[in-house]
């Protein structure tokens, strides 16, 4: 099997990372950056930190910094504007996946026009647009290093999905001494997102030999880290780990695909306001015990890359031990049930067809190793619900 990979040009790794973003530009030839963040970004001094590395070098530059967490394409039209009309020539994407991917969205419609939904899957985005420079300030998404962008339709409530070579970031900065000030919370979600990454990737129908390493290396990286960055926020090397397995994970999946969790866990986000990484949290238990029987190998191989086993002699002890895992890590770092987030079990229950049908329309659920239709996907959001 052929596999075509897509990377970043440029990716800058390591503590003081963020120093080399100067030099990054250069190697770009690009000189006059926009700033794409959010409010909190800019509160906690981050975006001070990257305005000080420009004006140092003299390097001009804008900024927007009204990015929101479950990015609209309502949301982003202000900045397309501001771009076109400032003639910025890249942009510097600061913060968490929501950052990154308003910014790689924001230099694909500043570049061609047209509307987000011109661009969803299943029509690839080939079409290469202005730089985007990466910068991650969460050990989780690995969008940094992904060629995937979700932006909501407000007038549909869908989540698309847009995905090609044309959405990579040209550089990536993954400095993880960025997510030493981050919240529990945010440290655990965005955490169990760059897991599920890992863990979609391998059993993935579309996992190839580069992908699996990449996921292999995560797995190994996140799940002997993960509980201990949560825990004991000065234990750097676990932070460093976490932040490299994430970026891994990222890559991984964008060569191999997400599958059943991430079609599932957008319309929790669009209907309910559910964080993207606490929603794959609540789900992935449920759809890995759902998954199992057809790729058995494969989840048993999870358990011993995240160190739960030594060897998959029993592939139904590995498949338990990986069951056992998820569902302490999810104990353990408080993620809540649906009803403990607040969502109305009513509405829930009648907004399950709808969430099936669009979880369905995402394209991911056709990548799990156990295909699935509407009726299952419901049953699943039901145990989800009991989880």
């Amino acid at each position: 099997m052929t596999a075509t990979i897509n990377l970043p040009k440029i990716m800058q790794i390591g503590a003081g990372a963020i120093n080399a973003l100067p030099a990054t530009l250069e190697q770009l030839g690009c000189h006059y950056p926009c700033i794409i963040t959010d409010s909190t970004m800019v509160r906690l001094g981050y975006t001070e930190s990257i305005t000080d590395l420009l004006n140092a070098h003299g390097l001009g530059y804008g900024l927007f910094s009204e990015t929101m967490a479950e990015p609209s394409e309502d949301s982003i039209l202000p900045a397309v504007a501001l771009v076109q009309r400032e003639k910025y020539d890249c942009l510097l994407a600061l913060g968490g996946g929501s950052a990154i991917d308003t910014a790689k969205a924001i230099a694909l419609l500043a570049t061609h026009g047209g509307s987000m939904r011109d661009y969803k899957m299943p029509r690839p985005v080939n079409l290469s647009s202005m730089p985007v420079i990466a910068i991650p300030t969460t050990a989780g998404t690995g969008s940094e290093a992904t060629q995937a962008t979700i932006i909501t339709d407000a007038s549909t409530d869908e989540k698309m999905l847009c995905m090609g070579p044309g959405l990579m970031p040209m550089a990536a900065i993954v400095d993880y001494e960025l997510t030493l000030s981050l919240p529990s919370r945010i440290a655990a979600d965005t955490g169990i997102d760059a897991l599920t990454h890992a863990i979609e990737a391998y059993v993935s129908r579309k996992a190839n030999l580069f992908s699996d390493q990449q996921a292999i290396a995560a797995m190994k990286l996140i799940g002997q880290n993960l509980l201990k960055t949560c825990q004991d926020a000065k234990d750097l090397a676990a932070r460093e780990a976490v932040m490299l397995g994430a970026t891994l994970a990222g890559i991984a999946f964008s060569n191999a695909s997400v599958a059943l969790v991430h079609g599932m866990s957008r319309p929790l986000g669009v209907h309910f306001h559910v964080p993207h990484g606490l929603s794959n949290a609540m789900l992935l238990p449920t759809v890995t015990e759902y998954s199992i029987s057809s790729a058995p190998t494969r989840y048993a191989q999870c358990a011993m890359y995240m160190g739960l086993i030594d060897n998959i002699e029993d592939e139904n002890q590995a498949h338990q031990a990986l069951l056992n895992q998820l569902k302490r890590i999810n104990q353990t770092l408080s993620v809540p049930s649906l009803a403990e987030f607040g969502v109305d079990k009513d509405v829930f229950f009648s907004t399950l067809p709808l969430m099936a049908e669009q979880a369905l329309a995402s394209g991911s659920p056709n990548n799990n190793p156990r295909q699935v239709d509407k009726d299952e996907i419901v049953k699943l959001y039901e145990i989800a619900w009991e989880s």
